[in-house]
């Protein structure tokens, strides 16, 4: 059986997911066949595996470091937060159900076996498994049935390793407190701790590291620098969002409103990192800015959303924007909010019942029973330029504006829908901007500068990078050890 080692965080946000994928790409690169693995995980950033399921996407980042394809073993069980029905389960890929918080707790016995199914998995083909925490064992009103932390490592009896942020302040309490707090049987499985995200003189924290193995009885492991090309790879989840950057101020805008239950915004990251694109996410409470391109994103909860876009005023802003000949794009809960309605007779989002839409495109969408998860591949219909993306939607749109969809699948199949002005267009498909053939028939659209990245390059090239980071600064071979 293969060794197994857990990271743990004093908190959400401290950097576990880059630290997991940087380890397997540094462990994949000395020979060793790595897997990551993530119990649960709470996003609405997905990624569609090969055999259509779906897992978080900080996990399929993970999986590639590793040099391999996702797998719905990686993360077996995510929660997806909705609006009024709490949150949507997914185990093993699939649908699960939904449940608030509450009636969630009263799942986790059900659920740790399918954790456990999936791990076993894992550690068979592999000759280590990185797994990765949720939150913080620290949240000890949480541990009865916890399949997360220390309930997970417990059960599997794999050596934890904490990771401490820096960057928010006070580490020491946060390491420190959080051995405080734990069950003595907890704690006895951590061997070790790290402390990420520093910046400036690394000897002026070295009593720092000191105090806290001595007050904690574990091993210091690491003190990592601030990684800041972290920003160049995909976020687990919209907390990322809150940190948005300064917009660079040159080039055409496009401006993405930050939904309440916002999907797969990783969507945007290849136009993020175009020098001749001013991507703006505007947060609520702004107006959306003058601005060359509107895309509306995808989202978790269409309907609830589409309320949430009115109550800021985007939809006066965006009509606005329309008026004036402005260009829109729609993806997947965006497509159907710039429909004439949206329908949901089996309560898929809440009540049963039938909203309004934008009415910028004549379509209309029901919400169905059914998901569609899966990998897809073909030209959008105006350039014929080729894309490669994946489908991650509930629902079937419908109406006269299909008849001139935005792309064409290589099975023959259409989606989405262009307005007969031709500036409004929308899709299912997540992921069309990795590839610089369909962003360069975007930026071309709305007259910005062809593509001067080459985005999947970019994100191996970080990877590696990140990987010879942690090479420097954690003792590999101390943490490999300490695995079992």
């Amino acid at each position: 059986m293969s060794k197994a080692l857990m990271l743990q965080g004093t908190g959400s946000d401290v950097g576990k997911s880059l630290l997991v994928a940087g380890l397997c790409r540094a462990y994949a690169r000395r020979g060793l066949t790595v897997r990551p693995f993530k119990p649960q995980n709470m996003s609405n950033n997905a990624a569609v595996t090969a055999d259509g399921g779906e897992i978080g996407r900080a996990q399929a980042l993970q999986a590639r470091a590793c040099g391999v394809g996702p797998s719905i073993h990686m993360n077996p069980v995510l929660l997806k937060p909705q609006s009024e029905i709490g949150a949507q389960i997914v185990v093993q890929g699939k649908i699960f159900g939904t449940a608030k918080a509450r009636d969630y707790q009263a799942l986790k016995p059900q659920l740790a076996g399918f954790v456990a199914e999936s791990f076993a998995r894992l550690r068979d083909e592999a000759d280590l498994v990185l797994v990765e925490g949720a939150g913080s064992p620290a949240e000890v009103n949480l541990r009865r049935g916890d399949i997360a932390n220390m309930g997970f490592a417990r059960a599997h009896d794999v050596p934890v390793v904490l990771i401490g942020d820096i960057d928010r302040g006070g580490v020491i309490a946060q390491i420190v407190g959080t051995k405080a707090v734990l069950d003595p049987e907890d704690a006895a499985l951590v061997r070790g701790f790290v402390v990420n995200k520093f910046r400036g003189d690394a000897s002026l924290f070295s009593d720092g590291m000191a105090l806290i193995a001595q007050r904690t009885g574990w091993a210091a492991l690491g003190l990592v620098p601030f990684f800041a090309d972290a920003a160049r790879l995909p976020a687990e989840d919209a907390v990322a969002l809150s940190r948005r950057e300064a917009n660079n101020g040159a080039g055409k805008v496009i401006a993405v409103p930050l939904l309440a239950h916002i999907s797969n915004f990783d969507d945007f990251d290849p136009l993020k990192l175009e020098p001749g694109v001013d991507l703006r996410l505007v947060a609520p409470g702004e107006p959306l800015p003058p601005c060359d391109l509107a895309i509306l994103p995808g989202t978790k909860a269409t309907i609830a959303d589409l309320a949430f876009f009115r109550v800021q005023g985007w939809d006066i802003d965006l009509r606005a924007h329309a008026r004036r000949g402005g260009r829109i794009l729609g993806i997947c809960g965006g497509y159907q909010m710039l429909g004439q309605k949206i329908a949901d007779p089996l309560g898929m989002e809440g009540p049963p019942g039938e909203v309004e839409g934008l009415g910028l495109l004549d379509v209309s969408t029901e919400l169905t029973g059914e998901k569609t998860l899966r990998a897809c591949s073909g030209v959008s219909a105006p350039e014929d330029a080729a894309f490669s993306g994946y489908e991650m939607h509930v629902g079937l749109t419908k109406g006269p504006d299909c008849a001139r969809p935005l792309l064409r699948f290589e099975d023959g199949r259409a989606d989405g829908a262009i307005s007969a002005s031709g500036a409004i267009r929308a899709c299912y498909v997540h992921g069309l901007f990795a590839d610089e053939a369909q962003r360069a028939a975007l930026l071309n659209w709305i007259g910005a500068e062809p593509p001067s990245l080459a985005y999947e390059a970019e994100v191996e090239r970080v990877l590696d990078a990140l990987a010879d980071h942690l090479e420097t600064h954690i003792d590999l071979d101390a943490l490999l050890d300490l695995a079992r």
